[in-house]
């Protein structure tokens, strides 16, 4: 499968196309419905993590120590990894690496085939929706249907996730309704909430027990047990790894750790950043296949580690952070670029700021090259990420790396896709005007008698930028009499 992003309706979109990216970000931001549930979804959110984080010291002791954990987990990467696949064959789980979504797609495909299956069961998992598992299975003949709730909406939808953690979020109760009603045989509309997930968890109980394999991501792979920790909160994740009789999980080779005491103080911070939950409903730790006298669990399990771009991100010591990052959400709830265009708008599988630091290695600086110019570099996503990713560092490096000129051993695939010989040289002429006092107070001196060649205000402008109100009279008044 390609890794191509994809739209709402699961097309290939250009990323080439500077005017596609700013087309679906107008068309987002001119949406008032749909800003004003992600303003009253991202407001509620914060607040939550907020409430979690009472005590400053403790949160940046905790951010601490997580991202500590993650940057020694990192630089003994290789050795972990080795040390994971070991002891999780001596448990009695299968092994695979895939390089690419094509080979982890096959890897999977090859083994529902294997077995006959009809249907394989989904628990959320990023990594599926990042190399087209869905679509993958379906070419083949084999049914792939999601059993988070937030994952089952927007498969219903025929739409991508909009958020990494609630999939669903850019929908309202009226329309989820719409969408079970038509799409749910003998199902009535109703917008009462409950209903709707009494509805969902009917028609998905049915499905864990036709299902023939069970697919799950993880959340962390412990090396020195071999052991696949699982956060989760429906229950469908724990169905799906012990109901169906075989289990394959799916994950970036980055999500290992050494011990799994490293566990406890991520998986802490990860619940209280991501849904502001003190701890999440389920946390599941699986070691391998059905054994013995066990009365529950899969005959067989699968763990398939993939790589798509995330050795070339290990590579390089200052975007190698860019693989701390343990999938909370955090950073996109406080950005104010996503929480007014959504994350359909930036046409990743990962969107927000922590997917304009991700996507360019996973599809290319060809296809993502304006991803990191969507910023404002405020600098809200690194002051809560939980592991302390130093996202607008990592956004101007990526700027730069699209813009300047190709080079014989580029960092990473792409670089260059930005770059324009007229417009560098501008910015080295502005570069070399500004580091000399002398040459930058004549070209002020120029610049305000010779203002009047510079374009004129265009009518309209308005429709962008709202012109501050007068002040009142009586401030004015009280202006003019302090003077």
């Amino acid at each position: 499968m390609s890794t191509q992003a994809q739209n709402t309706a699961g097309q290939p979109i250009a990323f080439v196309s500077a005017q596609a990216l700013r087309a679906r970000m107008h068309d987002a931001v001119n949406d008032a419905h749909l800003r004003q549930s992600f303003r009253g979804a991202m407001d509620f959110l914060m607040a939550k993590r907020a409430a979690q984080f009472p005590d400053e010291g403790e949160l940046d002791s905790l951010r601490g120590l997580s991202e500590a954990i993650r940057q020694y987990s990192l630089t003994k990467l290789p050795t972990l990894l080795e040390q994971l696949e070991a002891n999780l064959t001596r448990n009695g789980v299968q092994v695979h690496w895939a390089e690419t979504p094509d080979e982890a797609n096959a890897i999977m495909l090859g083994i529902a085939q294997r077995h006959a299956a009809k249907l394989v069961v989904k628990g959320k998992s990023m990594v599926s929706e990042e190399i087209e598992f869905n679509h993958a299975m379906e070419a083949a003949g084999v049914g792939a249907l999601e059993s988070d709730m937030g994952e089952y909406i927007v498969q219903l939808a025929g739409e991508k996730p909009s958020h990494i953690i609630m999939p669903a979020i850019h929908q309202t109760k009226q329309q989820i309704a719409r969408l079970f009603a038509e799409h749910i045989p003998g199902v009535d509309y109703t917008d009462n909430v409950d209903a709707l997930i009494q509805i969902g968890r009917r028609v998905l109980r049915e499905k864990f027990e036709e299902a023939d394999i069970g697919l799950s991501g993880v959340n962390f792979a412990v090396a020195e047990t071999g052991t696949l920790c699982l956060v989760e909160n429906e229950g469908n994740g724990r169905m799906c790894t012990t109901v169906p009789k075989v289990h394959i999980a799916i994950t970036g080779i980055e999500k290992v750790v050494e011990k799994l005491e490293h566990v406890a103080p991520l998986f802490s911070i990860l619940t209280r950043s991501a849904t502001g939950q003190a701890v999440s409903t389920y946390f599941n730790m699986i070691s391998g296949p059905r054994r013995g006298d066990d009365r529950d669990g899969p005959q067989e399990v699968h763990l398939v580690l993939l790589d798509n771009g995330r050795s070339q991100a290990y590579a390089d010591e200052q975007l190698r952070q860019t693989l701390q990052c343990i999938r909370c959400g955090a950073c996109m709830n406080h950005c104010p670029v996503y929480t007014r265009i959504g994350g359909h708008a930036y046409g990743t599988t990962y969107p927000g700021p922590i997917g304009k630091i991700v996507s360019p290695h996973m599809m290319g600086l060809e296809q993502t090259h304006l991803l990191p110019t969507a910023s404002s570099l405020c600098g809200a996503c690194g002051e809560v990420c939980p592991v302390k990713i130093p996202i607008p560092e990592l956004l101007i490096r990526l700027r730069g790396e699209a813009n300047s000129a190709p080079h014989a051993n580029p960092a990473m695939v792409g670089q260059g896709a930005g770059y324009d010989a007229k417009i560098s040289l501008l910015w080295k002429l502005w570069a070399r005007l500004y580091a000399r006092p002398a040459t930058y107070r004549a070209f002020t001196w120029l610049a305000t008698r010779f203002r009047f060649l510079t374009p004129k205000q265009q009518s309209g402008w308005t429709a962008a930028r709202t012109p501050l109100k007068p002040a009142p009279r009586r401030l004015r008044d009280m202006v003019k009499d302090r003077r």
